[in-house]
């Protein structure tokens, strides 16, 4: 039985519908990601499953007793409330005993690390989040809803949910842009396009191969279409000769491909980026030598346990680098760690404490902040760009109409006086973008400026800051985004040491295992082996630690043959689903009136299915084996 199921579901606000007959079901064990456009109506639809807002047509149907927990896109506002009356709320219309509800309580604040004393206001908004989390974990619920809830959230936190998540055994639905963090949790995608939910079996990956190649069958059938569609209209409007013979059959066809042309629903357009070019800064663009920088050492307010340097200790401790000219510099490291600070000493915000910074010659910043504070929430869209200097800018050196330029980032001429307040998140992101490619630069300083995007725009932001012509300093929790664009990462790893590595994120993680580190740096403070999240995560096998390991016994003589050749299998099937990625690219495929392209998109569904199977079980197999041979 499903957990929650959507049966023909219907939404409109005003004149655009966000949801038009559309059909879902979730069940105990699944891990949903839902994507789309902004805008597209995901929230809207997690708010129909929660009651918040009721359908316009359709129902939406919960398995009686089911309990579901949400978690917003929005952070929490501050305010006066513990974090322990915070968590605590969670369990309000819960049958329970009080000495339980105290333990759940008490059981989830100690695995989310959080001080059950501190004030929601002496929290930032990644430790905010952190407690709604919380809140929605506490009454261990049957349906989780997550929006973005990687938002605001350092690398280290967003793992150490990931892991958790893996953990849950309920049913998560969840709105996510951030590809790894779907790539490693979501059993299956639902995608929310243009008013219809569709499911795309399979993981994340899988599913960007399906997509492309149906987006790429129905571009085709619309221009058949509307090739279809001007050959007719020119049929009737030909001349009176034509007009004595003319089919009425065929005129009543020409006018239900108009109706039918009418109702088609355009894909969202595409954000067009592009940077200014700027003359060349010097060689050399930062060189700074053994720095350090410290702050007051007053004491501090209850926190929560966290990385963040007390107070009096350095934050950035004995630090040297050198960045040329075309540089693309990640910047990773926990919430308070000092990143931002880091990028101040750079610029010439700040002065170190101890320590010489040089900054070359020629530099022409342009400055992306993640607080968005270079925006004037009261004043219009346009004005944010033009500085209220009129209605024109130069691009490239040429006049440009703020309105044509402003609608490369989707914003149409009838928003262009709307005020910034009116935005949400991922709208005031791109508008931020718009003003910082207004003006020409050769440092490009960006600090979390994937919150809130969407894929596409996001890979299209990628493709642009990895062309950059200029130097790059980017401060981001995005694994993805920041594997596929930077050159060098600068971790902060304790202490205020900051250490320079080759590569991206997963480059990073690949040399601290080559010098013996963990995989991933650990959290700080204590973590309880239980929580009211129960441990049993669907479809992957979780590890075996030596303290679990089953009584010594062999494989049978069949499953040692199995678990033998199980690589030549699994070898095997990624090289039928390598060609047919390959097979599907072909736009003859689709041309043809056979079922071929229909096909093989099914066999790759199949395969990805088949793979994620067999990897379970080897996984399976090699447990048995490894536990065996620990008692012999």
């Amino acid at each position: 039985m499903p957990t929650v199921r959507l049966d023909k579901v219907s939404l409109s606000f005003g004149l655009k519908p966000l949801l038009h007959d559309a059909a879902l079901q979730i069940r105990k064990g699944e891990r949903v990601c839902l994507l789309g456009r902004n805008g597209e109506g995901k929230s809207s639809l997690l708010q129909l499953i929660t009651r918040q807002i009721v359908p316009d047509g359709g129902e939406v149907w919960v398995r009686p007793g089911a309990r579901l927990a949400s978690l917003a896109q929005e952070v929490s506002p501050a305010s006066d409330a513990s974090v322990r009356d915070v968590v605590m709320s969670g369990l309000h219309g819960v049958d329970g005993e009080d000495w339980q509800a105290d333990l759940q309580v008490d059981q989830v604040i100690a695995r989310l690390q959080l001080d059950p004393d501190a004030a929601m206001s002496a929290l930032s908004g990644g430790w905010r989040r952190r407690v709604m989390l919380g809140r929605a974990l506490v009454a261990a619920p049957d349906l989780l809803l997550l929006d973005e809830p990687t938002n605001h959230l350092d690398i280290e936190a967003i793992t150490w949910l990931e892991e958790m998540m893996l953990e849950f055994e309920g049913a998560l639905l969840f709105i996510s842009h951030d590809r790894a963090f779907v790539r490693r949790l979501a059993t299956r995608i639902v995608e929310l396009d243009r008013g219809q939910l569709r499911v795309w079996p399979g993981n994340y990956d899988a599913y960007v191969v399906q997509k492309r190649a149906a987006l790429e069958v129905e571009a085709k059938h619309a221009a058949l279409f509307d090739k279809k569609l001007a050959q007719e209209e020119v049929w009737i409007r030909q001349g009176v000769e034509a007009r004595r013979t003319r089919n009425e059959g065929r005129v009543r066809a020409l006018k239900q491909l108009r109706i039918q042309r009418s109702e088609r629903r355009e894909r969202i357009g595409q954000v067009e980026i592009r940077v200014q070019g700027a003359a060349p800064s010097g060689k050399l663009v930062f060189e700074a030598t053994r720095v350090t920088q410290r702050f007051g050492a007053e004491p501090a307010r209850a926190a929560p346990v966290s990385t963040a340097p007390a107070r009096g200790a350095p934050v950035i401790a004995d630090f040297s680098v050198r960045i040329m000219r075309g540089d693309r510099i990640g910047i990773v490291g926990p919430n308070g760690c000092g990143k931002t600070t880091l990028i101040k000493l750079l610029v010439g915000e700040l002065e170190p404490t101890e320590g010489e910074i040089r900054r070359g010659t020629g530099l022409l910043p342009a400055y992306f902040d993640q607080q968005r504070e270079q925006l004037d929430p009261a004043a219009s869209i346009m004005d944010n760009v033009t500085g209220r200097s009129g209605d024109t800018i130069t691009i490239d050196g040429q006049p440009r109409h703020v309105s044509g330029y402003l609608r490369d980032f989707l914003f149409p001429p009838e928003r262009l006086h709307a005020p910034v307040s009116m935005l949400s998140g991922g709208e005031r992101n791109r508008l931020l973008l718009a003003r910082l490619f207004a003006r020409p630069s050769n440092l490009l300083v960006m600090d979390e400026p994937t919150n809130d995007l969407d894929v596409e725009t996001l890979e299209l932001l990628e493709e642009m800051v990895a062309n950059y012509a200029g130097t790059l300093l980017l401060v981001s929790h995005d694994r993805a985004f920041l594997d596929n664009v930077v050159t060098s990462t600068l971790v902060f790893e304790g202490r205020g040491q900051v250490n320079e590595y080759v590569g991206g994120y997963s480059d990073w993680l690949r040399q601290r295992r080559d010098a013996g580190a963990p995989e991933a740096p650990p959290l700080q403070g204590a973590r309880m082996p239980a929580a009211p999240v129960a441990v049993a995560a669907p479809r992957t096998l979780p590890k075996v630690r030596p303290k679990e390991w089953p009584k010594a016994r062999r494989l049978s003589y069949k499953d040692q043959r199995e678990l033998d050749a199980m690589p030549e299998k699994i070898q095997r099937l990624e090289a039928e689903q390598l060609q047919l990625q390959a097979v599907i690219t072909e736009p003859a495929l689709f041309q043809s009136s056979d079922q071929r392209g229909t096909l093989a998109l099914q066999r790759l569904t199949a395969l990805a299915a088949e793979l994620e199977t067999c990897y379970a079980r080897w996984d399976a197999l090699e447990s048995s084996s490894v536990g065996g041979s620990a008692g012999d």
